[in-house]
């Protein structure tokens, strides 16, 4: 074998290892963490995860509300994946920034966080909450992303 594609081989496990990424285990944490904090406030918000695509890794509406509701806390996580910011910097955004607020993927209600590693280095993904005030929407994702042990700063 050529020493070249020996040292190809060897490399590729260890930079695989060494990715942060969002798996399913830690999303449904996020949610399932979320959830806990929710119930405990007497509240009910939809809840998701999304990978730093955008795509949806898990779920969850919470009894008592609807489809739109569940709609906007997606628009919400896929607005804070797209622009690697919580939506409620991108209110603030809109207000000191002519056309921020008409971009695409922009969200300028609260409810919408990061999510990074647990070392706080690297983006993973984010989470959109929906259904209550959106201070509250907020406090609920960073409940679930504190309760599976990520970030939603970096650090």
């Amino acid at each position: 074998m050529r020493p070249a594609i020996l040292l190809a081989m060897l490399a590729t496990p260890a930079l695989a290892q060494s990715a942060a990424v969002l798996d399913a285990r830690s999303a449904q944490a996020i949610v399932n963490g979320c959830a806990v904090h929710a119930t405990a406030k007497k509240q009910s918000h939809a809840i998701v995860v999304v990978d730093v695509g955008g795509h949806v890794v898990a779920a969850l509406r919470m009894d008592g509300n609807g489809t739109g509701i569940f709609d906007f806390a997606l628009a919400k996580a896929q607005a804070s994946a797209a622009w690697g910011i919580a939506t409620a910097h991108m209110a603030e955004g809109a207000k000191s920034t002519p056309g921020f607020g008409d971009a695409p993927h922009v969200v300028i209600v609260g409810g919408g966080v990061p999510i990074y590693s647990a070392d706080g280095k690297t983006r993973i993904g984010a989470a959109g909450a929906s259904g209550e005030d959106p201070a509250d929407d907020a406090a609920c994702v960073d409940a679930g992303i504190r309760a599976a042990g990520l970030r939603s700063s970096r650090s």
